[in-house]
């Protein structure tokens, strides 16, 4: 980690729960949000422009899909850490992430103090 914060890109294409991310985690002084795209390829544009610590990563997405994105991002910028937001923990989207390179997952059904830990781990590793 580069910072005192934890520096953070939120990529989902649903605006409404992206916005809800950044007020949950703008609340903690840990982590400082740096950024938000609505797929991957925006998301790639923004890692090279704002080097994040951690990429919380939507798997279903137009144009560029986060699986596709995860690859990228770490082929790119390999320091930075990919966390997966998946609706379900479906074996198949978990390992998928996995091989892509996704230092985690997170499903959008768990509490914001989980996401808060899988964040703060992540930029540790």
């Amino acid at each position: 980690m580069r910072f005192d914060r934890v520096r953070v890109l939120i990529v989902d294409d649903q605006r409404l729960f992206a916005e809800a991310l950044e007020a949950i985690l703008s609340t903690d002084g840990r982590i400082s949000v740096v950024g938000r795209a609505e797929d991957g390829r925006g998301a790639l544009e923004l890692v090279r422009k704002h080097e994040p610590d951690v990429v919380l990563m939507d798997i279903a997405m137009p144009v560029m899909d986060g699986i596709e994105a995860t690859r990228a991002i770490r082929d790119e910028a390999p320091e930075t850490r990919v966390i997966v937001l998946t609706g379900s923990a479906a074996h198949h989207d978990v390992s998928r992430a996995r091989s892509a390179g996704a230092a985690g997952y997170v499903t959008k059904d768990q509490i914001a103090g989980d996401l808060v830990r899988a964040i703060l781990d992540a930029a540790a590793a």
